[in-house]
C-alpha cells in the first residue's frame, strides 16, 4: 500500500467525510447501496499496482491460449453450450488477495478467476466520488487514475460502451439478470442504464418468437439484439424462474460474454495453469488421498459465486464428507494469508483483495486490463457475512497517482 498517501488520508479522515461521500454516491446512483461500502479506497504505489498489472496479464494470455480452452470444453454443461460464444469472452476478471512474500513485499495472489462481469459501472463511479471528495485535500493530490495501461477516461469509457453495445442501439441491448431490480448489484445496473441507457431486465420479461427475443417498453415491442448477460447460473439453477429460453440457447442474438464462459474460465481453471502468483490448486477427484495438513487448504466449490459454499478451514471429516459423486466439482486451493497492511486510523489491520478487471470489443482479439475493484476485509473470508457490523471492510477501489504505471 501506498503509505505517504495512507497518513494524508487518515490524518484528515471523520466520519463526516465519509458520511458525505456515501451520501454524494447514493444521490449520484439514484438509489439506496445494499452493501456495505468502505470508509476508503486503497491507495496503490507502483511496485503493488505493477505486481498486479503483470501477474493478471500473464495469467490471461495463458487463458486466452487456444489449446487452453479447448481443454476446458468438456466443463461446460449441455444447456449453456449452445449459439455463438466468440473467441474470447467480452468479460473477465481475476481476484488477488495481497499477501505478504517472503521477502516482505506485498505481492499478489489468485483466488478466483472468471469469464463473468463485474461491477464496471459502479467502480467508475466510487472512483469519481472518492476523487471529488479527496482531491488536493492537505496531503493529497488534485489527480487520480483507476484505469490500467495509461488508459484515460475517456479511453477507457470508449472501451466499456463498445464491449457492452457492440454497435447497437442502446434501446436493442439489455442487462439480463433475475429480477434485477431486487439483487444487491442494482447500484452497478443503474449507472449503467445512466451512462450506456442499457436497461436491466428480468428473463421473465421477454418475448420469444422462434429463435428471437423482444421485449416490451413504453408499449413499444423492440428487438434484443444483444444480451449484457449477468445472470449467475448456479443462482438461476437454485431459483423458480421459468425462463422463455435457456441461457446459451442458439438464438438470434449476441451475447456479452456467452453463458459458456461462466465456466470455461472459473476455478476448474486454477488446477491446469502454472503461474507464480497462483496457488497450489487440485480438483478433489484427481487426489488419490487427502492431505495430512488439511489447514493448509481452503475447500471451495468450483462455480460458486459471492463465496458460496466456501469452508476456509476445512477439517478431514469436511473433505471426506464431499461424495464421491461430486467431487470433480470441488478444488482444494493451498490457503493464501492475506496480508492486514491497510492501515485504519485506529490503528487495526485491514486485508485487501483486489480484481482486475478486463473487457474486450468484439472487434479485437485481445483482452483489455481496464480497471479494478476492491473489496476489504477483518475477517477470515472478504464476504459480508464474515464482516458483520465490522468498519473499514466491504467494497472499495484503487486508485493511485499518475506518477506509478498501472502497467
Amino acid at each position: 500500500m501506498e503509505s505517504t498517501l495512507r497518513s494524508a488520508f487518515n490524518s484528515v479522515w471523520s466520519p463526516e467525510l465519509f458520511r458525505r461521500v456515501r451520501g454524494d454516491l447514493e444521490a449520484r446512483l439514484g438509489c439506496t447501496i445494499p452493501f456495505p461500502v468502505a470508509e476508503t479506497p486503497l491507495f496503490l504505489g507502483a511496485d503493488l499496482l505493477d505486481g498486479l498489472a503483470t501477474a493478471s496479464k500473464e495469467i490471461m494470455a495463458l487463458l486466452c491460449d487456444p489449446a487452453f480452452i479447448a481443454g476446458a470444453e468438456e466443463t461446460v454443461p449441455p444447456a449453456y453450450s449452445g449459439g455463438d460464444r466468440g473467441p474470447l469472452p467480452q468479460l473477465a476478471a481475476i481476484d488477488f488477495a495481497i499477501v505478504e512474500d517472503a521477502q516482505g513485499r506485498l505481492s499478489p495472489r489468485v483466488v478466483e478467476l472468471q469469464g463473468f462481469p463485474s461491477l464496471y459501472g459502479f467502480q467508475i463511479m466510487l472512483a469519481d466520488v472518492w476523487a471529488t471528495h479527496i482531491s488536493g485535500v492537505e496531503g493529497l493530490p488534485y489527480q487520480w487514475r483507476l484505469f490500467f495501461d495509461s488508459l484515460d477516461r475517456y479511453k477507457a469509457m470508449a472501451i466499456l460502451r463498445a464491449t457492452l453495445l457492440g454497435g447497437h442501439d442502446p434501446e436493442e441491448v439489455i442487462l439480463l439478470d433475475l429480477d434485477p431490480r431486487n439483487q444487491k448489484t442494482y447500484p452497478d445496473f443503474a449507472v449503467t442504464r445512466h451512462w450506456f441507457g442499457i436497461d436491466p431486465v428480468c428473463p421473465t420479461e421477454l418475448e420469444r418468437e422462434g429463435d428471437r427475443l423482444f421485449r416490451r417498453r413504453e408499449g413499444r415491442r423492440i428487438p434484443v439484439r444483444r444480451i449484457y448477460q449477468r445472470v449467475v447460473p448456479d443462482e438461476l439453477e437454485q431459483s423458480d424462474i421459468q425462463m422463455p429460453f435457456r441461457l446459451g440457447e442458439d438464438l438470434n442474438v449476441e451475447w456479452a460474454p456467452h453463458p459458456a464462459w461462466f465456466f470455461l474460465w472459473s476455478k476448474n481453471s486454477l488446477p491446469r495453469l502454472d503461474h507464480w502468483a497462483i496457488p497450489k490448486t487440485r480438483l478433489l477427484s484427481d487426489l488419490d488421498e487427502f492431505p495430512d495438513e488439511p489447514d493448509r487448504w481452503v475447500l471451495k466449490p468450483l462455480y460458486s459465486f459471492a463465496g458460496s459454499g466456501v469452508n476456509v478451514d476445512p477439517t478431514r471429516v469436511d473433505i471426506e464428507a464431499v461424495p464421491e459423486a461430486d467431487r470433480a466439482q470441488w478444488v482444494l486451493q493451498e490457503k493464501v494469508h492475506y496480508a492486514p497492511a491497510l492501515k485504519s486510523v485506529e490503528g487495526f489491520g485491514v486485508k485487501a483483495e483486489v480484481r482486475c478487471m478486463f473487457a474486450r470489443p468484439d472487434d479485437q482479439a485481445e483482452m483489455t486490463l481496464l480497471m479494478n475493484l476492491v473489496r476489504f476485509s477483518r475477517g477470515k473470508m472478504m464476504g459480508v457475512d464474515h464482516n458483520k457490523d465490522l468498519s473499514w471492510t466491504g467494497a472499495s477501489v484503487g486508485l493511485w497517482t499518475p506518477d506509478a504505471s498501472g502497467g
